[in-house]
């Protein structure tokens, strides 16, 4: 990765996606922001150009549209200036899962995982070629808390830190960065679209704060950053029990407590 790389962030109009831009722009990074809502990118891109002189591109996509993700793998497999994607694009679950429709849960899997993950395999091959590159993917500490209630969506986020471990193994021995990104809850408008207020919330950090800690995490290449986590050992603890539990399941027989009875 060079200083001056572009860096492409989904779901960039607001919230976090937006302060990612802020941030890199300050850095001196070009940007190119992806959203639905183009009002509020054209609004941010002049704004950002206006403070920090960087160039910013601008482009209206949906992931769950087929063509609008296509078009974006086109660009991030064809285009060598970008050294930087931040798969920021997702969306929340309101209610259990007996109330989710079938297209409120293909929606929800497809901006998810989908989407997120056919960003990361289309620059991901560019990035190895060339020996540099990093993947930042937005997670969410629900993906190891089925307790919070949100199935579907923790689900999205224990697929999201699986793949960005599992992309690390692959992909780091060729140069390439990936970070897991696992906020608690923010103050962003993911909660007011899926109809949950956010003031009923505690404990909600701001966003700002979420961000500036994740770039932190960025700069030390972190694995994994779960800012809101003030005792680090606890995760190398869940971590380390999760491997250490690896020999104990490459077994060619049941455990005996799993074994007929005569």
């Amino acid at each position: 990765m060079t200083t001056n790389s572009t860096v492409l962030i989904t779901g960039a109009s607001s919230g976090i996606g937006a302060t990612y831009a802020e941030r890199f722009a300050r850095r001196g990074h070009d940007l190119v922001l992806v959203a639905r809502d183009k009002a509020r990118l054209d609004a941010l891109a002049s704004r950002l150009h206006e403070d920090s002189g960087v160039a910013v591109e601008v482009r209206q996509a949906d992931l769950t549209e087929p063509a609008d993700l296509a078009a974006l793998e086109t660009r991030l497999r064809d285009d060598a200036r970008i050294g930087i994607l931040i798969n920021n694009a997702g969306m929340a679950q309101s209610g259990g899962f007996a109330q989710q429709t079938a297209e409120s849960i293909q929606r929800l899997i497809t901006l998810n995982t989908t989407a997120l993950t056919r960003l990361a395999a289309a620059v991901a091959p560019r990035f190895v070629q060339s020996g540099a590159g990093s993947i930042v993917n937005i997670g969410s500490v629900v993906g190891f808390a089925p307790e919070f209630g949100m199935s579907i969506y923790g689900a999205t986020k224990a697929f999201v830190l699986f793949l960005s471990q599992g992309l690390n193994l692959e992909l780091s021995p060729k140069g390439v960065y990936v970070q897991a990104v696992l906020p608690a809850a923010t103050r962003t408008e993911i909660w007011e679209r899926a109809g949950i207020d956010v003031n009923t919330l505690t404990d909600v950090m701001e966003v700002g704060e979420l961000v500036d800690a994740a770039l932190v995490g960025f700069d030390r290449r972190e694995l994994v950053t779960i800012p809101p986590l003030h005792v680090a050992g606890r995760w190398d603890a869940l971590d380390g029990a999760r491997q250490g539990l690896l020999s104990d399941i490459r077994q060619a027989h049941a455990a005996e407590r799993y074994r007929p009875q005569a």
